[in-house]
């Protein structure tokens, strides 16, 4: 794609057209549902009217090559429009790609149904923080997706290990900032297999190289499908004698805005704290205002 190419596409576009766009690019998988939460959530008088928007809109979108609709519908067809999955089309992918100067091409093909779901809900827990910021439940100081919230580090044993979160975020309410790690988990890994990556957060941690930043180490949130797989966390990480089990928390899908937003931090005299106070000076490091 020339120059002469990217200008020409980019003079038939909208600054929405191409927000959304840049939010396939972010999420790699979003719904009609969830463009429509993050695009079209205003200016329509009723949800149908800003569905059919956005509807016309990635219809457009796709003709061009932009965007591309995967075969499965979540929901199966009676989902309807909502239930389509999009990614970015080729076009689309070498559009942004030519505009963030990035020179390696992800491919974008047909995944897997598990890949698909795990996708979707990590996408679904991001725009739910969008959500609560713009209800000002709370404020989103810095949100990560993955790759951008991975981490290197140096191990114990002198190895260089790598933590990768499916999320990363900072958010604040009145009285405090809060730093976290979420996992969106489908029940596809055996608690063992938890247990590990609660100790490589651990590992992490005692490197000191997020404290030294930002002075709090994040709570590290489990989203989980049901009750039955928080019991079963629970009882996993509780059951191993090496497990620092303060500095992880795990909640269900339906509660996860609550426990964003409503929760109570941790004392300060927490090992590693996973809140602060907010102050002038750690809100204005964000680039936000202080109250």
């Amino acid at each position: 794609m020339s120059p002469q190419d990217i200008s020409a596409l980019l003079e038939r576009l909208s600054e929405r057209d191409l927000a959304v766009l840049e939010s396939l690019r972010i999420h790699r998988l979003l719904t009609t549902a969830h463009i429509r939460r993050l695009h079209f959530a205003r200016g329509h008088a009723t949800l149908g009217a800003a569905s059919g928007a956005t509807m016309r809109v990635l219809t457009r979108l796709e003709d061009h090559g932009l965007v591309a609709r995967l075969m499965r519908r979540i929901g199966g067809v009676r989902a309807g429009s909502t239930g389509i999955t999009w990614q970015l089309g080729a076009t689309g992918e070498r559009l942004l790609r030519r505009m963030h100067g990035e020179t390696k091409r992800r491919r974008y093909v047909e995944p897997s149904g598990a890949f698909v779901k795990h996708t979707l809900l990590k996408a679904e827990l991001a725009i739910q923080l969008h959500e609560l910021a713009e209800t000002e439940a709370i404020e989103l100081l810095n949100l990560e997706t993955e790759p951008d919230c991975w981490r290197s580090f140096v191990g114990p044993h002198g190895t260089r290990e790598w933590l990768k979160p499916d999320l990363s975020a900072i958010t604040a309410t009145a009285e405090y900032e809060s730093h976290w790690f979420v996992e969106a988990d489908l029940s596809t890994e055996h608690p063992p297999e938890v247990v590990n990556k609660a100790k490589v957060y651990q590992r992490y941690a005692a490197t000191g190289a997020y404290q030294d930043r930002h002075g709090v180490f994040p709570a590290v949130l489990w989203v989980v499908p049901d009750d039955r797989r928080k019991k079963a966390l629970e009882a996993a990480l509780s059951a191993d004698p090496a497990v620092q089990t303060d500095l992880f928390r795990i909640t269900t899908v339906d509660r996860f805005q609550e426990v964003v937003a409503v929760d109570t931090p941790d004392p300060p005299d927490h090992p590693v704290p996973m809140t602060q106070p907010v102050t002038t000076e750690r809100r204005n490091a964000y680039g936000t205002t202080a109250t």
